[in-house]
């Protein structure tokens, strides 16, 4: 292997250069020299002064140098026109010839699609001469150049040349990196798992984030560990050294049923720094185990290497199990095989599972995109295409379409699934439920619920699954800092008997899970059927010979055939803050609306919420401009709800006014307001995207809607307690069955603190 400490090997990354040079011998074409070296805080302001030495073969007039990036960093928008703005980047030749500069975006290619452009007019430059390249210029006032948020061990100005002025930009064999590292503490995190039996081995994690979401090893602390049960092998004190990122507390039992939450508590001051939990112990035959499946490292578009990434989903994140998921047309041979190691070599059963797999990256048209996990390592991987791979040795391995791969997947021991990316996965052009058992309706690009409804007019019967899709190299905790992600990454639970391949696989293939944009809560949802019914191991339409049998009550995920004409649903959710509703549906119909307060309970707390996307497609992002006035009233406390972008407008502004400018890509952002309140007032609310107003007297505990066109595009405006106590919630709801098809009956849970839950519906048909 030959990467330079910190950075990613070229040997294993899908890249494509110009494969005709001007000479032999790439050193020919000069070298670079970066100052400063070193360490530097996410997103700080830095000053760089990168100088190209011209090589034996000069530089032609018109002839450039460039400077690329990586697709997914968030640094700030490099400009050259405003001199004290932020990011300014000046360039000068060393014998005065002229040079122009241009950033684009997506001037380069991918991965390395960012790129900084120095072209030499009017003059050359010969062997030894310079190209000086000054990035976050302070000389006229420039603050510097905006950090990237999130820690990069090697963050690369990856050097390329075009010295004979042909406009083929070729790589030079070594160019500079830094290291981007975390900042200081901004918040303690304590993470458990869900669902664990009597007895059953569990961990409880520990760790610092900066306010960017990286686990940061600024931080050190003397903590006492306040379990609300009995838990065998938990110390009663901690000492959190610094310079770790994390900490982690194994082997870990509980020995009667329960539910057990540990506060973390400063020694010193006895003040709360973080709670862990809740953690259902209950005997039963199964538990439920977190995992992120679906992420990418730089070998393919993201940053960092795949075995940081799987350190990171262990140790940072606390996951149950992992995968990672590169998109196709960038996994070379040499990164394939590699990655079957990795695997095999972080796999241990019944306390981290890894599987091997990648992303079926077809455009929409051919099927969209696909994630494929296999059981075991050393299989075959069907690419959709070789886009960005000069190895064509085995192109004939490819499955060019959707239809294609399930075909060529047909006799394989894996799963599939659909999910929205760059690309979103077309489900009409291709599904096959022998494989693809899922449909991930969250992750870092936002919430998709249309994926899986689309499909219950078509007869699928999927589970839901909601990951990370990040690019940041942390899986489990895929913060979206800066960039055009406007998400934070999402989770899965498996509820199943063991923590082993076998034991996620029989899950997924039962869709016994459920998924949530990023929490950890604890969601059971059972059906009881008046005469009982017939309850398929799989799915019937496509295994006619799987195994069945009578029950009386079934679990999320289970397809049953029954007589009856309603099903009572058994709900139970458990979270860390407070629960503010949740949807029973049949379908895509929300039979009922369940929470945990009452109306009487409602008071002066007022929540705004904006959610929805453009369309279904690249460009899916919708910006909100907006402004609410409590016309009237006064806010006396105000607190953001899925501010995940430190740097967008989400602020009080005077007395009654609350501004906003941030993003959704089918998520939900938005805020609370506690008011000093005129009853006779009124909320007027004006947007990029609409205005309307409501009577403060009229807001209460059902939504006041302004639908803004594009995907489910709105606003919500409701009511909420002062202060809601009420982190659990057990209901039973009765839902009518309906006498033709399936029946598909889910939930959906919203909490207080801005997170979502789905479980996989229950397919009851007649």
């Amino acid at each position: 292997m030959s990467a330079k400490p910190g950075t990613v090997d070229d040997e294993l990354v899908g890249a494509v250069w110009p494969v005709t040079h001007p000479g032999e011998d790439p050193v020919l074409y000069g070298h670079v020299e970066l100052e400063p070296k070193g360490a530097f805080e996410a997103r700080s302001l830095q000053t760089f002064r990168l100088v190209y030495t011209v090589g034996r073969y000069g530089i032609d007039d018109t002839g450039a140098i460039r400077v690329v990036f990586r697709f997914v960093g968030d640094f700030g928008e490099l400009q050259t026109t405003n001199p004290t703005g932020y990011n300014y980047v000046t360039a000068t030749a060393s014998n005065g010839a002229r040079i122009a500069l241009e950033f684009r975006g997506t001037g380069g290619q991918r991965p390395w699609f960012r790129a900084l452009t120095a072209q030499l007019f009017g003059g050359y430059l010969s062997e030894g001469d310079t190209i000086t390249i000054v990035f976050g210029d302070t000389s006229k006032g420039s603050p510097g150049m905006q950090m990237q948020t999130f820690v990069e061990a090697g963050f690369e100005f990856k050097v390329l040349a075009d010295v004979c002025a042909v406009g083929h930009f070729v790589p030079l064999p070594e160019s500079p990196a830094v290291s981007i590292v975390p900042g200081r503490v901004d918040r303690w995190c304590a993470v458990l798992p869900t669902l664990r039996r009597p007895g059953e081995r569990f961990q409880l994690g520990l760790k610092a984030e900066d306010r960017w979401g990286n686990p940061t090893d600024r931080a050190a602390g003397r903590f006492r560990l306040e379990p609300s049960l009995p838990v065998e092998g938990l110390p009663e004190t901690v000492d959190y050294p610094l310079g770790e990122r994390s900490m982690t507390f194994e082997n870990l039992t509980v020995a009667e049923p329960g539910t057990l939450r540990i506060r973390v508590l400063d020694r010193a001051t006895g003040d709360l720094v973080a709670e862990a939990g809740p953690l259902l112990v209950r005997a039963g035959e199964v538990s439920g185990y977190w995992a992120d499946l679906h992420g990418q490292s730089g070998e393919s578009i993201g940053i960092g290497t795949s075995r940081a990434y799987f350190e990171f989903a262990r140790d940072c994140s606390f996951l149950d199990a992992t995968s990672h998921q590169a998109n196709d047309f960038q996994v070379n041979n040499a990164f394939w095989a590699y990655l079957n190691r990795l695997t095999a070599e972080f796999h241990q059963d019944h306390r981290f599972v890894t599987f091997p797999g990648y992303e079926w990256s077809g455009n929409t048209p051919v099927g969209g995109d696909r994630n494929v996990y296999f059981r075991t390592e050393g299989r075959q991987i069907h690419r959709s295409s070789h886009a960005l791979l000069p190895d064509r040795s085995d192109i004939h391995t490819d499955a060019p379409n959707a239809r294609a791969l399930f075909e060529a997947l047909k006799d394989e021991d894996c799963v599939i699934y659909a999910h929205v990316g760059g690309r979103y996965a077309d489900i009409r052009f291709a599904h096959d439920p022998r494989l693809e058992t899922a449909m991930e309706i969250h992750s870092a690009w936002g919430t998709f619920e249309w994926l899986l409804t689309d499909g219950f007019p078509l007869g699928h019967r999927c589970g839901v699954v909601c990951n990370s899709d990040g690019h940041k190299g942390r899986p489990g905790a895929s913060y979206p800092g800066a960039a055009k992600f406007g998400a934070y990454g999402g989770l899965t639970c498996f509820v199943t008997n063991e923590l082993t391949r076998d034991g996620l696989f029989d899950a997924l293939r039962r869709r016994h899970h459920y998924g949530t944009t990023g929490c950890r809560l604890h969601l059971d949802v059972r059906a009881t059927l008046p005469g009982g019914g017939t309850l398929y191991d799989r799915d019937p339409n496509a295994f006619p010979d799987t195994a069945s049998r009578r029950a009386d009550e079934v679990m999320m995920g289970d397809i049953v055939r029954t007589d009856a004409t309603e099903a009572t649903l058994s709900i139970e959710v458990a979270h860390g803050a407070p629960i503010e509703r949740v949807e029973v549906r049949n379908g895509t119909e929300v039979v009922a609306v369940l929470r945990p307060f009452e109306a009487a309970e409602l008071g002066s707390r007022i929540r705004v919420l904006w959610s929805g996307a453009e369309y279904r497609g690249r460009g899916r992002q919708t910006n909100w401009i907006g402004r609410a006035r409590f016309g009237g009233s006064a806010i006396t406390r105000f607190e953001r709800i899925n501010r995940w972008n430190h740097e967008r407008l989400l602020e009080q502004n005077g007395s009654d006014t609350v501004e906003w400018n941030t993003l959704t890509t089918g998520n939900f952002a938005g805020f609370d307001a506690w008011l000093d309140e005129d009853p006779d007032g009124t909320l007027e609310i004006a947007t990029n995207l609409g205005t309307f107003s409501v009577a403060m007297r009229d807001i209460g505990l059902d939504d006041t809607v302004m639908e803004a066109g594009g995907l489910a595009r709105r606003i919500r405006v409701f009511r909420l307690p002062e202060n809601n106590p009420h982190r659990e919630l057990r209901r039973t709801v009765t839902v009518p069955l309906k006498p033709d098809g399936d029946n598909p009956l889910w939930v959906s849970v919203f909490t207080e603190d801005g997170f979502q839950a789905w479980s996989s519906p229950i397919f009851a048909f007649r």
